[in-house]
């Protein structure tokens, strides 16, 4: 029992040393720029797909054990990462931003199951272009002094780009390119007035100007791309004293009723000071004028009489109303002045009433162009209202009343007298030609009094024409039809043209152009189309035809119109055979053909129908009348049929065949067609009849076989005669002939033998031979009984050539035939085998060799 203890002990003690040589595994450092390993150094995009495989984990067990691998993170912080344990293939799992977070921290380990190794690894995540500049502080709304100098700078705009390198530079531009007032630094993001340019206030108060910002551009996702973004900037300019004031309402009159009280107001002045935006204080005087009757209010410009109107002596006041403006600083700057006419006036006793040039006057004409400029003064009428009365009385209202929205009236309200302004308000409604008078009546009625006095006058425009239309055609195009056979001059058609001007503007012009315009002519004045003098129509040339029209008038504004001509075809061709007098061979139970054309262009005209008008015997053969085919009745199916019933007992039949066309009226034609007859069998027992047969109808087929057999045997010939040439030239048998000629000795004759008089013999020397009364076997041409003719003599043996030089002569060829005249026959022959005969023969003979012997040396 004392041994169980100290046995427990030793095998403890084993245990503990075996697991002290189990060796903890490691991972493999492979350094920055590895994608396996222990992650030293490793970066990762920030443009990384998610997904993606990124990282292997890499290590070994010294024992060889099975490892696996894994990942952790902080657990404040996002797990970006997954790791397969066996393989150690690390995949990302978050998307990844560099802006918010450019480091990643992870913990890997490695384990073999007993011991577990664990690093610290930072992962840095590398910049991509995937941000866009963002302007700062926005919005931008900048206000500059309408004197700013050119040049100067306004305002700079900040864009921020979080990317860095290339990606997070920003450079800045104006969207308008073509900005006559501002400029931008492209790297400042500066703006500026441009050199030359001004601000006015008074034209503009108010600018937009759009900036874009724009970075380096960058790397996104495997693709080179550029972000920009834009911003407004407004400008608003800010008014500067530089406008003198300027009174409104001008001119100005001023009343004082006959029961006025001393301190009323007449009438108030209103001036406003130039530069709106920031206006100065305004101080009103009355410079002269007044007598000491009349007073204004400074602030106001309330202009009061300051006496009794019995007391006024004058019956009307002119006075000088001046108004200053006063800076912020107190002192006078700019000034206006305005002249104010104040009447004496009495009890509202008048109404309002018109006055032109020569006094009062209820009708005013004037004489005006058509659409005259959008808020044009009627500068030609001279018109002034004017109430008689003082104070409320003289109060009244002008309008229009007629065909409202063409012209309004100012002013439309009136105190005491004005001056009458009608001003254009819809110049398009002001056309001549839709009413060349326009007539309005102008109403003037007193607003506060019981009376409600009123006038009107007719106001009278008369409307003068412009140049404001162009000639229209009644339609886009025209359509005409015309027969082909119209004569020379016919007219086709009538175009109109309408120009709604007056007098010269609105007289049109007509011309004609246009490629298929050379046939026709048209009248300048009327319109009116028609053919040359010298046209000659075809339907079967040309059926259609197409040009323009033109219409002008005096200035050259013009319109244009499309003509249709369609020629209508007239019957003016008749049907035409091939030939008048045709042959056909007709093959028993087969059709023959005939065929007629016509010439005209279109149906009915060109259809041909055909029939027989004569034929013995007259019930043989029936022809389609539309295909012109012709076929023996079924009745007759033999030549022996046929034969019974021809009149000569032969197959030969003559038939009229006519052609006549469907058009009104018709037109016909006739011919005359020979047919032969023959049946199958006997075509079958005649190659060449059935091919001769077969031709008849179409020779040139025929000549087109005889052309291809021709060919054939020239090319044999010429084949044949190439090989005879190269085989003797191969075996010298040919020699030059007049070399061996000039080498003889002696001009006498040869003794040779002349080959070609043999083969001549029935060509020629027949042609001398007489009738002999032995029968002559080898001459084909001469009667049995004729004898052989002499024997010429022989020529002389060649002369002796060198002894040391054998020559071989050949006989010279000749090329050429002897065509001797044709004897006249003689009226008496003479008797057979007569001496005489044989003599002449023989003399011939002699004299046609002895011929032949000179030509075959020279």
């Amino acid at each position: 029992m004392g041994h169980a203890p100290r046995a427990a002990a030793i095998l403890g003690l084993l245990r503990f040393c075996l697991a002290q040589a189990n060796f903890a595994p490691h991972f493999f450092d492979n350094g920055a720029g590895s994608t396996n390993g222990n992650m030293a150094l490793f970066s990762l995009p920030e443009d990384t797909p998610v997904g993606s495989h990124v990282y292997t984990l890499n290590g070994t067990d010294p024992e060889g054990d099975s490892i696996s691998y894994h990942i952790s993170f902080d657990p404040s912080s996002r797990n970006v990462f997954s790791v397969d344990q066996n393989f150690g293939n690390i995949t990302l799992v978050e998307e990844l931003d560099r802006e918010k977070e450019d480091e990643i921290e992870a913990i890997i380990s490695i384990s073999d199951g007993l011991n577990l190794v664990a690093e610290k690894v930072t992962i840095l995540v590398t910049d991509a272009n995937d941000e866009g500049p963002r302007f700062t502080q926005e919005p931008y709304i900048i206000l500059v002094p309408e004197d700013t100098p050119a040049g100067s700078s306004l305002f700079t705009v900040h864009a921020v780009d979080r990317d860095t390198g290339s990606g997070g530079s920003v450079t800045y531009f104006l969207q308008s390119l073509h900005s006559t007032k501002f400029a931008m630094d492209r790297h400042s993001g500066v703006l500026r007035l441009q050199a030359g340019a001004t601000l006015d206030y008074e034209k503009s108060r108010t600018h937009l100007v759009t900036v874009v910002a724009k970075d380096g551009g960058g790397r996104l996702r495997g693709a080179h791309v550029v972000f920009s973004a834009t911003t407004t900037v407004t400008v608003n300019v800010e008014d500067v004293q530089d406008m003198a004031p300027v009174f409104v309402g001008t001119p100005y009159y001023g009343y004082v009723y006959e029961d006025t009280l001393p301190g009323s107001e007449v009438l108030t002045v209103v001036a406003v000071d130039g530069d709106q935006g920031r206006p100065n204080h305004l101080v009103y005087s009355l410079v002269n004028g007044s007598s000491g009757a009349f007073e204004i209010n400074e602030t106001s410009g309330a202009i009061s009489v300051l006496q009794n109107p019995s007391q006024l002596r004058r019956e009307v006041y002119e006075l000088h109303i001046q108004v200053t403006e006063v800076s912020s600083t107190g002192s006078p700057a700019a000034q206006a002045m305005v002249p104010v006419t104040i009447r004496i006036v009495d009890l509202n006793n008048h109404p309002p009433t018109f006055y032109g040039e020569s006094g009062p006057q209820n009708r005013f004409e004037l004489s005006m162009y058509e659409h005259p400029p959008q808020g044009e003064i009627l500068r030609g009428l001279k018109i002034t209202v004017n109430d008689s009365d003082q104070g409320a009385n003289a109060k009244f209202n002008l309008r229009l009343v007629g065909p409202g929205g063409i012209f309004r009236v100012v002013p439309q309200t009136v105190l005491n007298e004005a001056q009458v302004t009608i001003i254009v308000e819809n110049s398009a409604a002001i056309d001549f030609e839709q009413s060349r008078v326009l007539t309005f009546k102008l109403l003037a009625i007193e607003v506060n009094t019981p009376e409600k006095f009123s006038s009107t006058a007719d106001i009278v425009i008369q409307l003068l024409d412009t140049n404001d239309n162009v000639p229209k055609f009644t339609s886009h195009y025209y359509i005409a039809r015309i027969p082909e056979n119209a004569p020379g001059g016919s007219n086709v058609v009538a175009v109109t043209a309408v120009d709604p001007d007056t007098g010269s503007w609105g007289k049109v012009k007509y011309s004609i152009y246009g490629t298929g315009a050379d046939l026709f002519l048209i009248h300048p004045s009327t319109g009116l189309i028609y053919t040359q003098p010298w046209a000659n129509l075809d339907a079967e040339a040309t059926a259609r035809y197409n040009f323009y029209v033109k219409a002008e008038d005096t200035e050259g504004r013009y319109s244009l119109a499309e003509v249709f001509v369609t020629l209508l075809d007239v019957n003016d061709h008749y049907p035409q055979f091939g030939k008048s007098i045709q042959e056909k061979t007709m093959v028993l139970g087969t059709p023959v053909r005939i065929e007629a054309t016509d010439q005209d262009a279109e149906e009915p005209n060109n259809l041909v129908d055909y029939s027989i008008t004569h034929a013995e015997p007259a019930n043989v053969f029936d022809i389609d009348a539309h295909t012109g085919e012709i076929r023996l009745k079924n009745s007759i199916r033999s030549l022996d049929a046929l034969h019974n019933i021809t009149p000569r007992g032969d197959f030969t039949w003559s038939l009229e065949v006519q052609a006549k066309d469907r058009g009104s009226p018709s037109f016909s034609t006739t011919a005359l067609l020979k047919i032969d007859i023959t049946d199958a069998e006997t075509l079958s027992r005649d190659p060449m009849a059935a091919f001769l047969l077969q031709t008849k109808d179409n020779p040139m087929k025929a000549v087109g076989v005889l052309s291809g057999i021709v060919a054939i045997v020239v090319a044999i010939t010429i084949l044949i005669s190439t090989a005879t040439f190269w085989r003797n030239k191969r075996s010298n048998k040919v020699l030059p002939v007049r070399r061996v000629l000039r080498r003889r000795s002696s001009p006498a004759p040869r003794s040779i033998r002349i080959e070609w008089l043999t083969f001549r013999r029935a060509k020629t020397a027949t042609k001398f031979m007489l009738k002999e009364g032995s029968p002559n076997e080898n001459c084909n041409n001469s009667s049995a009984g004729a004898p052989l003719p002499p024997k010429a003599p022989a020529l002389p043996s060649p002369p002796r050539m060198a002894s040391n030089t054998v020559t071989h002569w050949t006989v010279p060829t000749v090329s050429g035939s002897l065509n001797p005249q044709e004897p006249q026959p003689s009226p008496q022959a003479p008797a057979s085998g007569s001496p005489v005969r044989s003599s002449v023969v023989s003399e011939l003979k002699k004299k046609f060799e002895k011929s032949v012997d000179k030509k075959a040396y020279f």
